[in-house]
């Protein structure tokens, strides 16, 4: 998956699966990968900026996880 959104030119994945890291070789990659810490959007919604500021400071290759507290 990684590699054919790397091939269609996708910059960065939105992402809840906190495994990814463990599963795939990440090591050269294009494409930066942003973890999300909750996927229902009543709880992520209070906390879009901190994914906005995810997203903006993402690089290439980059991986970072946005922690949501639970309520």
């Amino acid at each position: 998956m990684l590699t054919a959104a790397e091939d269609a030119g996708f910059d960065i994945l939105l992402t809840t699966d906190k495994n990814m890291r463990y599963q795939q070789n990440l090591a050269g990659r294009k494409i930066a990968i942003v973890v999300l810490g909750q996927q229902q959007w009543p709880q992520l919604r209070p906390h879009v900026q901190r994914v906005v500021e995810a997203v903006n400071a993402a690089t290439p290759g980059s991986y970072a996880e946005v922690e949501i507290p639970f309520k």
